[in-house]
């Protein structure tokens, strides 16, 4: 990790940074994770005003539950990754969703910089009143398996899905150690 990071909110002070990262990870063909960064930038205003609505409850489809977006980026205003925290969970994402779901661009991975992500993640988890954290991953994902590991994660039950996806569930505790 060459330079320091913080998480933001969503503002259009990082529409460029933010638009690289999502063009990069468009032009990467892979999965976008978490699910927030699926949704297009070119109307960047209405895409603030989406996950403003979120954040607050306010028109979500039914079944689901607030979710506050917050962006890692650096002192140039590039986009790092991007982190989605759910405010409180439902059955589903008891099982495998999660409170906290998030990802780093194609670029900057294995430099450190998911640990962090998820390391900041958790303050913001507890300032919601999160206290423990559920977080997931595939079984796949040794990557990720390690980034909640390295931020205290202690193994729970795995869940498997239909299709036999094995997903591994981490408890981790928000509160700040003193």
């Amino acid at each position: 990790m060459g330079s320091s990071v913080s998480l933001v909110a969503p503002s259009f002070d990082y529409k460029e940074g933010y638009a690289a990262f999502y063009r990069e990870w468009k032009e990467s063909g892979e999965d976008m994770v978490p699910w927030v960064i699926k949704r297009d930038p070119d109307d960047f205003k209405d895409m603030i005003r989406f996950l403003e609505s979120n954040a607050a409850g306010e028109n979500l489809p039914e079944g689901w539950v607030p979710d506050s977006t917050y962006w890692l980026a650096d002192e140039k205003k590039d986009v790092i990754g991007v982190v989605n925290i759910r405010h409180r969970l439902t059955p589903r994402l008891f099982n495998n969703g999660g409170h906290i779901g998030y990802g780093i661009r194609p670029s900057a991975r294995r430099l450190g910089y998911a640990t962090k992500l998820l390391e900041l993640s958790l303050a913001k988890a507890n300032a919601l009143g999160i206290e423990r954290a559920l977080v997931v991953c595939d079984e796949w994902n040794e990557a990720s398996r390690k980034t909640i590991l390295n931020n205290g994660g202690l193994a729970d039950e795995d869940f498997i899905e239909e299709d036999g996806n094995v997903i591994l569930r981490y408890w981790i505790d928000t509160k700040p150690e003193k």
